[in-house]
């Protein structure tokens, strides 16, 4: 039996499944693949996508980079048995497929080797290819993972050969899950190992500091767009202001619009919205669709590089903010928080965003947060202005009352 989620998000990885791509987006796949007595047996969720190279008629070259793999099928993906070990097996877009096999040894198990296949026939995504056939690219990895940990990397991990580049990112997987329950304990890449024992350059003149000093400054608002064929897709403008708590030391980060890199993907379910710059590896703002007429952020991802050289990461793809009708824009200009974490919130300033039905470019009608809606002001003051009217009204009948008998003595 094969449980799968697709899902537009960013966060770990695997040696054969590994990197940051601030340039490439795409679709993270997840397989939850259970046993006949519904346990599960294999556990993996990671991105991709491939660069392949082509010869034409004309006797030239050109470039295809897939990366959407909404359409993705698990058939033949399996949990291994005493002959044959576990499988990942992935079919998407038009004659595209995807295998990774695993095996096990002793204490340990091992990402053994890839398969990724490709059809020329298909006119649409070659449709000048010289050579028309199915070519299948076989790399074999063999890294070894302890039995009962599940592999984690953030960093990239790139595959060449035969003229196709495969990119591996955001990945967690476990092949052999013990008991049904997927492991807590993570066992990292080497990638990520060296990431978070970098050490920042600090002039010998001064003492590396301990803690980042606060931001109080409002954080300047930045204006970013995904684009697709269509044109663009996703509109957002905001300030963004990144509070973290590690080791109980709390760090605030302003981002810099100026300095920072935007990429994304629209889908008809869900967007993607993703930054990166020189200390953010990413930033994501996952949005989807509910109930066929309202859209809302799902999930939000972040990477990043801390003044101490360590790599904070974190993803929550269980929210519920900026809740709006689709063909409008969510608008809230007040300060908001969205709360990722209890070591991770945003605050964010002068939000606009419309991850859907994007017309020539421009923001639709805004629906604004409770915090920006005023007009409840109105009748609060007036109330307020009328309950101190009468209560002055009344003070002054009684203290009048008082004095019209103080006229009559008893003789």
């Amino acid at each position: 039996m094969v449980c799968f989620r697709l899902s537009p998000a960013p966060g770990s990885g695997l040696f054969l499944l590994c990197l940051v791509l601030g340039a490439v987006s795409s679709y993270a796949l997840e397989l939850n693949l259970t046993n006949s007595e519904k346990a599960t047996c294999l556990y993996a969720k990671w991105q991709m996508n491939f660069t392949i190279r082509y010869e034409t008629t004309n006797k030239t070259f050109k470039t295809v980079t897939i990366s959407d793999h909404g359409t993705a099928t698990y058939n033949g993906s399996f949990c291994g048995d005493d002959h044959n070990g576990p499988k990942i097996a992935v079919q998407f877009g038009s004659g595209f497929s995807w295998t990774v096999n695993f095996t096990k040894e002793l204490s340990a198990y091992s990402i053994d080797s890839i398969f990724f296949s490709y059809n020329t026939n298909d006119s649409t995504t070659f449709p000048d290819a010289k050579e028309k056939e199915v070519f299948t690219i076989y790399d074999r990895v063999t890294f070894p993972i302890p039995l009962n940990d599940i592999f984690r990397c953030n960093s990239l991990s790139t595959i060449e050969q035969n003229n196709v580049v495969q990119h591996y990112w955001d990945v967690h997987v476990q092949a052999f899950v013990q008991n049904g329950t997927v492991s807590t304990k993570e066992f990292l890449c080497d990638k990520d190992k060296t990431a978070t024992t970098v050490v920042p350059v600090i002039p010998t003149t001064a003492p590396a500091p301990t803690t980042t000093p606060t931001p109080k400054e409002k954080p300047e608002v930045g204006s970013y767009a995904v684009k697709n064929s269509n044109g663009t897709c996703l509109l957002a403008t905001m300030g963004l202001q990144l509070n973290i708590t590690q080791d109980k030391v709390a760090s605030v980060f302003n981002i810099n619009p100026n300095t920072t890199d935007v990429t994304g993907s629209c889908h008809p379910q869900t967007a993607l919205l993703r930054l990166n710059g020189s200390n953010i590896k990413y930033l994501d703002f996952v949005f989807a669709v509910k109930n066929e007429n309202r859209f809302y952020l799902k999930e939000v991802s972040v990477s990043m590089y801390l003044v101490n050289g360590s790599v904070f990461s974190i993803t929550n793809n269980n929210l519920s903010y900026w809740d709006a009708p689709l063909g409008s824009s969510y608008m809230c200009n007040k300060e908001q928080t969205v709360s990722v974490s209890g070591t991770f919130q945003i605050n964010t300033f002068d939000l606009r965003v419309q991850p859907f039905s994007v017309m020539e470019g421009k923001y639709s009608t805004a629906q604004e947060c409770s915090l920006d809606d005023d007009t409840i002001l109105i009748p609060i003051i007036v109330g307020a202005g009328l309950s101190g009217l009468i209560i002055v009204i009344v003070i002054a009948y009684l203290i009048g009352r008082r004095k019209s008998y103080a006229g009559y003595q008893t003789l």
